[in-house]
């Protein structure tokens, strides 16, 4: 089922999202909704938080970058319960959107690498290194869980240059070609 996504200004989008369980009620019928809706709002991944949820998961499909990056050619992944343990390499910009922030895309920087522990859907336990492409979006993901989103990460100067767009898009004032709300 094709989920709306929560816009910013939607309380949600800034909790610390709860760790769960493998008896979490509907876990899987929640992540396939989670693929849907990613993938019907064309994004790359996309977290519990943005469709109201403040749980640890979130998927994502990097094979969009396969081209520059081989390596990411089918690379779909669910993450359960992540904790990135070690940030590494050089920082770098890469221009980032987000499903909750329709229309504003800036240069973010961040590390090239992490390392990371997470369950997949089947809760099976994973200890992981990704860079490139792979380990900037489940930075951002990641970052949804702790109630950080990417315009929090952008300098004093461009947070200033965009903040009554922001501002807009919290009193409802938005256009998404998906399915979305706005949660006071």
């Amino acid at each position: 089922m094709i989920l709306p996504v929560y816009i910013y200004g939607s309380p949600v989008l800034r909790k610390t999202a709860e760790y769960i369980d493998k008896d979490y009620p509907e876990l899987q019928q929640f992540i396939a909704d989670l693929w849907e809706t990613m993938y019907h709002a064309d994004g790359v991944g996309l977290a519990a938080p943005q469709v109201g949820k403040s749980i640890r998961i979130f998927v994502v499909d990097a094979s969009v970058y396969s081209e520059q990056e081989p390596k990411l050619l089918g690379f779909k992944k669910t993450f359960i319960n992540a904790e990135i343990y070690e940030r590494f390499g050089e920082e770098e910009f890469f221009n980032e959107g987000c499903l909750s922030i329709p229309g504003i895309h800036e240069d973010v920087k961040r590390p090239t690498k992490i390392k990371m522990r997470y369950m997949d859907e089947n809760f099976v336990e994973h200890d992981e290194e990704f860079d490139g492409h792979a380990a900037r979006i489940i930075q951002h993901e990641y970052d949804h869980l702790d109630g950080v989103m990417f315009v929090d990460r952008l300098s004093a100067l461009r947070k200033t240059l965009i903040k009554n767009k922001l501002n807009s898009m919290a009193k409802g004032k938005y256009r998404a070609d998906y399915k979305s709300k706005l949660v006071k």
